[in-house]
């Protein structure tokens, strides 16, 4: 019994880690296929986006996709649209927020 239960145990550590290694992968993938047409150069204009693109602002994990926001990344991403997106899906950044080297501004009044 104790040689089954420490299989077990061996068996659930290992997913726990495959899963943390993963990360915000699926994130990334479903904003990519979602998204990426509403938050692409230029910068304008802005058009709203889709539902399905919400759904995935509303899932995802975005400290962790802000975390791969490289310099190579915000080339092609249009951070402003970001930014607009998010706030229209109603999971808006807070001024002063780091995604990749971009800096939310404030608010204008």
């Amino acid at each position: 019994m104790a040689k089954i239960l420490l299989g077990f145990i061996i068996v659930l550590a290992a997913v726990v880690v495959a899963t943390m290694a993963e990360g915000c992968d699926k994130d990334r993938e479903d904003m990519i296929r979602e998204c990426k047409k509403y938050e692409m150069f230029p910068a304008m204009p802005k058009i709203d986006p889709s539902p399905a693109c919400c759904a995935v602002w509303q899932r995802a994990d975005i400290p962790c996709l802000c975390k791969r926001v490289t310099k190579e990344v915000e080339k092609e991403w249009c951070m402003e649209k970001v930014i607009y997106v998010a706030k229209y899906c109603g999971k808006p950044f807070n001024p002063g927020y780091k995604c990749g080297s971009y800096t939310v501004p404030p608010v204008a009044q």
